[in-house]
């Protein structure tokens, strides 16, 4: 039986068992109550448990379990009838080489910050769904993103927890000599060293460089300690790691990617190592940077121009002249490179400048972003008009298996072989949909909101316990009995996202009596839960976290509006499955994709959404809410007036109304409808399996 065991820590050391119902069940099963304290992290799990035990619970109870996942996944790794190996087979051969700052692949590998780490995570596991051999290439970030507490007055504290690589199921990359691994780059006037660790993510491989080792001085021993963490000196220190170290880790490695691809400007110093390697076959600059260009593909995701990377032309001075001896780069050159205005010298080096003058396509993340880019940009290119821009349009979506829970992959495996098969189209989708009767829709969203509800009381009380304010912010009533007010019964809203300012966290709170009577009505009760994170530096972002929460402790809103801490995908994937109705409200067009509102939809919740990012595409005006048309006004709080007034009129006068219609069967016929049109149009476009393909036909394999 001690082959079991092997088999269990080595599915352990795949983070495919992140999307897949029975293999979380089969860990989580040795031990719930470790289960949730290790963060759902299998590796750190079996640390805790003794072989005597897997030996015992495998024989007896865990045996038959382990042999069905096991089955499975060394199919999965096998199977060679793959997607790409019809449609693509060049990129089975030679991989596509992603890279990106973050990586949010799984609650218990703290390597992403928000929606761009998510997008990242969920872009390596359709990858390798689909059968493309794919690298991801990311940094080791010893202390992760920040964990969130709120102290009593509701103020954010960041704390950063160390993770251990022992912890993760990640290895040590050993190079051809049978020792680590290690790639060297100059920063400034120094050589910096960076190891190299590897996860396994399905049949794709991610790769994280970290230069926490003793050959580096002390200040770069620290590039990978945070997410976005430090400084401007320390941003482009680790982009620099992140871009030239990754191109030569790849190439250590022996590989020659078929496409580099560079999910946002952060790792677009890659194009200057290629440039190198160009240079150094005797090519001039100009057929240098077209073989570069050639090899590039370029992601944009920010729809802002202050949120662009920029660096001093002394900072690039200070980090690149020792790098551009001996590479045929003049500073002249590369900071032209970088240049949103050639003809005035000694400005900013930009790094999605340089990202879209080395990649031969780029891209924004949804139709109006693409828009927005292209106008953007379009100084870039000397365009006459946005419409002459280069840059196109491929709308995000999520990874559908590791948003589904447990329940909700269940149930629709009654109907259908498995979540991929139903969102293959809309016609699949609609056909699984006829099976399913409204009865029994309606009990799964109730299944999952018991399932929220039950998780937010275990969440919060630790939470308020910390605080200090447990009593005073869950006492109800005298004439309540009930401890928990919370209810499945109730119309549930959920609101979680980085908060931003652009974002509008409290924008639902800009008539707060209004609100009251909406959330207090005795017949049609309405109930929010909130989450998510400032940056650190973000006081602004701070400030309307600490608005919410106190005015969550207003007596009206005790226990019926909700401030859950430390948002990370766990509690995302909680709060996405159980709520009724999930909110978004950014100021128009800041929003360049967003993709937390497509991940409710197998679930049968319904969006409710400013016009922007993926929704303009997605809203057909029966699968959910618009708030407006898009209207945008030059005077910020006028448009903040305007966008609170719509909320509230829809929020009382149709998605209230809709929710609380009963059949003579207590069922919501017209609200289900609703779901069911969301389910059907939806789940089978925003997803990433069709966002890959796209990437792959659209951009991979042009030439």
């Amino acid at each position: 039986m001690r082959h079991k065991i092997a088999t269990l820590k080595k599915l352990s050391r795949n983070l495919w068992w992140s999307w897949d119902t029975e293999a979380k069940e089969l860990f989580k099963e040795l031990s719930p109550l470790l289960w949730e304290r290790v963060n759902h992290n299998p590796v750190e799990l079996l640390r805790h448990i003794s072989n005597d035990e897997l030996l015992a619970r495998i024989d007896c109870e865990l045996g038959e379990k382990l042999d069905s996942v096991s089955s499975r996944f060394e199919a999965y790794l096998s199977e060679k009838n793959t997607w790409a190996a019809k449609n693509a087979p060049s990129l089975v051969k030679k991989p596509v080489a992603y890279f990106s700052a973050e990586f949010g692949i799984h609650e218990s590998v703290r390597i992403y910050s928000g929606g761009l780490g998510v997008l990242s995570g969920d872009h390596i596991k359709s990858a390798s769904d689909l059968g493309l051999n794919f690298v991801g290439v990311t940094l080791f970030y010893k202390e992760g993103y920040f964990r969130q507490y709120l102290n009593k007055e509701g103020w954010q504290v960041e704390d950063y927890p160390l993770q251990y690589p022992e912890s993760i199921p990640m290895e040590k990359v050993i190079g051809p000599d049978g020792k680590d691994l290690v790639v060297s780059l100059n920063i400034a006037m120094s050589e910096v060293h960076a190891q190299a660790w590897c996860i396994n993510v399905g049949r794709a491989k991610l790769y994280l460089l970290d230069t926490n080792i003793p050959a580096n001085e002390a200040h770069y021993r620290d590039i990978c300690s945070r997410v976005y963490g430090g400084d401007q000196n320390m941003r482009i220190n680790q982009e620099i790691v992140l871009g030239i170290g990754g191109v030569k880790l790849l190439q250590a490695l022996g590989l020659e990617p078929a496409v580099y691809h560079m999910n946002e400007g952060h790792s677009a110093f890659l194009t200057l190592e290629l440039l190198k390697r160009e240079l150094a076959q005797g090519r001039n600059l100009d057929e240098a940077k077209e073989h570069v260009k050639k090899q590039c593909v370029f992601t944009t995701h920010t729809p802002v121009p202050a949120g662009h990377d920029r660096f001093s032309g002394d900072m690039m001075h200070y980090s690149f002249d020792r790098y551009l001896q001996n590479t045929g780069i003049g500073f002249d050159d590369l900071m032209k490179l970088g240049s949103e205005d050639v003809s005035q010298p000694g400005g900013l080096f930009t790094m999605t400048v340089l990202a879209l003058n080395l990649s031969r396509s780029a891209n924004g993340v949804s139709k109006l972003h693409g828009d927005v880019s292209r106008e953007m940009w379009q100084h870039i290119y000397g365009a006459s008009s946005p419409e002459d821009v280069p840059i196109g349009h491929i709308t995000n979506g999520v990874h559908t298996s590791s948003w589904g829970s447990g329940f909700t992959d269940r149930f629709w495996k009654q109907y259908t072989e498995n979540l991929d098969a139903m969102t293959e189209s809309v016609e699949a989708a609609e056909a699984v949909l006829a099976r399913v009767s409204d009865e029994e829709l309606w009990c799964l969203r109730y299944r999952l909101k018991r399932n929220l509800i039950d998780f937010v009381y275990r969440y919060l009380s630790n939470q308020l316990f910390h605080q200090h304010v447990y009593t005073t912010y869950m006492e109800m009533d005298s004439s309540k009995s009930t401890k928990n007010p919370l209810s499945p019964d109730v119309l549930t809203i959920g609101f979680a996202r980085r908060f931003a300012t652009y974002k509008r966290a409290p924008l639902i709170f800009s008539d707060i009596e209004r609100l009251t009577r909406i959330v207090s009505n005795p017949a049609m009760p309405v109930q929010i839960i909130f989450a998510g994170k400032a940056h650190p530096h973000d006081d602004a972002g701070k400030h309307y976290i600490r608005q919410i929460v106190e005015h969550a402790r207003l007596p009206q809103f005790k226990g019926k509006i909700i401030f859950l801490e430390n948002y990370n995908l766990g509690v995302a994937k909680r709060m996405i499955s159980g709520v009724d109705v999930w909110l978004n409200n950014p100021v128009r067009p800041m929003e360049a994709s967003g993709t937390s509102g497509q991940k409710t939809a197998l679930h049968g919740g319904l969006n409710f959404s400013i016009p922007d990012g993926w929704w303009p595409e997605a809203y057909n005006g029966e699968n959910g809410w618009s708030i407006g048309n898009g209207e945008q006004f030059e005077n910020h709080d006028e448009q903040d007036r305007r966008d609170a007034e719509l909320l509230y009129d829809i929020l009382e006068n149709q998605i209230i109304p809709t929710f609380y219609e009963r059949d003579e069967h207590n069922i919501p016929v017209k609200w289900l409808k609703k779901v069911r049109n969301a389910i059907a149009t939806i789940a089978p476009v925003y997803n990433t399996h069709r966002m890959v393909k796209d990437y792959t036909t659209q951009y991979y394999l042009a030439d």
